[in-house]
């Protein structure tokens, strides 16, 4: 996996398709590559290890045209980030091939296909797929129904570009499992594994379903059904722009969608509030019919999502007294869970092509739970087409691989289900009503964190330019606010870092806490602050460093091996979407401390589209 650009077009296609690769750099990638049909019906690929600059440079020296082709930016699933790994994989120079995806028996169509004569150059499991469609070429088919023959061998998930020197300006995509768009432009078609590769060329677009494959020329396309039906598509027009994936004066896109987040928020909250209650006709239609028959909810995500999963399990326990609980996706569909009547299943995702979520979710449709909501920040994605109700985050597009923007205003999306939810049973209407004003406040409060940038950048520069590790505390709500903080410093700075409750520290942490371990502790005005203030003094005890992101009201004050800095105060029930906020800004500048690739950390993808 990770993007796939294609295109048939009347001009040389080249400086489309490595726009395009430039403008899904933000998914994370190893290798990039690119193969065309040439003018003399030859099949021209050019593949380089590294940045689409390098095979930007690779074209500069080695000059290739064409008005078809297709390109592909790849994160390493199997084989090692290397050239011959690399897509394009072509077959006898007759048929080239981009996939997103995995192939789950990509080791019996190896065996079979050795059988058959075929010499493999790669260790990836994508060469099965282009030897394939070479093996029904060679039987006589047109590579649109050879394309078709194949995807009926394939187990997994998948999204292709296919073209093949025989059949000049023809181009054959199929997706299953994996997203893929078509772009509508002048005179021309474009593919693409997410939109913003396309948003230069064209604002329409054709959203594949599972199963479809599509025949594509630059004047003409048919779609077919799984079934092989010709199907019509509707056309969508994006609102995403040029300038929503600029990273104008910000050094990282990660900053810039940082300080993103009070506009974010109040996006999110747009048109979803009344004066003093929260629109539930937000959700989506007949949301009404399906929460009164809800008796406790079921969440499952990944990574950042997970995060606000569990805090939105805090949330709807404590202030809605509705059952709830949470679950890492790719453990829940192999878990065998017993399933609750009238439960409905929660799916979190920044991208809603998470390929663990999107099985979860059809896990729990046929363990028969109940309706399904997908809390989601991408309108066109296979989550939101496959949920019963929706709630889109608008956080607009989030480019750095470590989620900041879509984390928080996910938050936000959890506390407006939980007061939908919580009006049903334990919740008042004066408690909603304080809820709604909480909420309203939560961008201004935003803002205030935000002007802790400075500090949080000159202690990080105190604490953390040579550390390797580093513990994170928080109580209750905190403790996945805390989790996050953890993630968000391990992905982008590559510092070792874990979070526990504050009040675990006894039975195991406390072996790790020394003066070489800085402690960061997040500390709101609540019942269970005193608590946390025994546990911090268990860590000054042990000569442990502290780093306290400490509610204003507390007075609490920096001293010998505690640095304290203060959050506008803030009512419990917003405080993890704020103090999210310090945490995020602290990862950033300890990450610009150790010089990483902050947009685009090692190993890392922004959308897990494989298991």
């Amino acid at each position: 996996m990770c993007g796939i650009v294609g295109a048939a077009a009347r001009r040389d296609v080249i400086p489309l398709l490595i726009n395009g690769l430039q403008r899904l750099e933000y998914r994370g990638y190893d290798s990039a590559g690119v193969a065309v049909q040439s003018k003399d019906n030859r099949l021209e690929r050019v593949r380089k290890v590294g940045k689409v600059a390098e095979l930007s440079h690779a074209l500069a020296d080695t000059p290739v045209s064409g008005t078809t082709g297709i390109a592909h930016t790849r994160w390493a699933t199997h084989g090692e980030p290397s050239e011959k790994n690399a897509h394009p994989h072509v077959c006898h120079e007759r048929v080239a091939v981009v996939h997103n995806g995995i192939i789950e028996n990509h080791e019996d169509l190896r065996a079979r296909q050795q059988q058959d004569g075929y010499r493999f150059t790669s260790q990836t499991d994508t060469e099965v797929i282009v030897h394939q469609i070479h093996l029904y070429l060679d039987q006589g088919q047109d590579l649109l129904a050879a394309v078709t023959s194949t995807v009926k061998d394939l187990e997994g998930a998948f999204a292709l570009g296919v073209i093949s020197k025989d059949e000049p300006g023809r181009l054959v995509a199929a997706r299953r499992g994996s997203p893929l768009v078509i772009g509508i432009a002048d005179a021309e078609y474009l593919i693409a594994s997410d939109i913003a590769a396309l948003v230069a060329e064209t604002q329409d677009f054709i959203f594949l379903e599972d199963g479809d494959v599509a025949d594509i020329a630059f004047d003409h396309m048919t779609v077919y059904d799984a079934a092989g039906a010709v199907v019509e598509r509707p056309v969508k027009a994006s609102n995403v722009t040029l300038d929503a994936t600029d990273k104008g004066d910000y050094a990282h896109y990660m900053l810039k969608e940082i300080f993103e987040q009070p506009r974010a928020i109040a996006d999110t909250l747009e048109g979803r509030i009344g004066s003093n209650r929260v629109l539930e006709e937000a959700f989506g239609a007949g949301a009404s019919d399906i929460f009164d028959k809800v008796a406790g909810v079921h969440i499952v995500a990944c990574g950042t999502s997970y995060h606000a999963g569990m805090v939105g399990r805090h949330w709807l326990e404590s202030l809605a007294g509705i059952p709830c609980s949470v679950e890492v996706a790719s453990e829940f569909r192999y878990r065998h869970p017993v399933v609750r009547n009238n439960s409905l299943i929660v799916t979190l995702s920044q991208s809603g092509e998470t390929a663990d979520t999107l099985a979860a979710l059809q896990e729990a449709k046929r363990l028969g739970y109940g309706h399904s909501l997908s809390i989601c920040n991408v309108p066109e994605s296979s989550l939101v087409r496959a949920s019963d109700l929706v709630l889109m985050t608008h956080a607009g597009p989030e480019i750095g691989v470590a989620s900041t923007k879509a984390f928080t205003t996910q938050l936000i999306a959890m506390l407006l289900l939980t007061i939908v939810l919580g009006r049903r049973h334990a919740m008042s209407a004066e408690t909603e009503a304080c809820l709604v004003n909480e909420l309203r406040s939560v961008p201004g409060k935003i803002e205030h964190a935000l002007t802790l940038n400075e500090q949080i950048r000159s202690l990080a520069k105190q604490h953390f330019g040579d550390k390797h590790n580093a513990l994170f505390l928080g109580r209750g709500a905190q403790f996945p606010v805390a989790m996050e903080g953890a993630l968000k410093l391990k992905e982008i700075s590559y510092i070792h870092a874990e979070a526990y409750p504050a009040g675990e520290l006894k039975h195991g942490p406390l072996a790790l806490v020394d003066n070489n371990m800085p402690v960061v502790v997040v500390a709101p005005n609540n019942e269970m602050l005193e608590k946390l203030k025994s546990n911090m003094q268990e860590v000054r005890a042990r000569g442990g460093v502290l780093v306290v992101f400490a509610d204003a009201d507390v007075g609490l004050i920096s001293s010998q091996g505690v640095t304290a800095l203060p959050v506008a105060p803030t009512e419990d029930s917003i405080a993890p979407i704020i103090f999210s906020v310090p945490l995020q800004l602290l990862a950033y500048h300890v990450a610009v401390l150790k010089g990483t690739d902050i947009d685009q950390p090692r190993n890392l993808a922004k959308s897990v589209t494989v298991e």
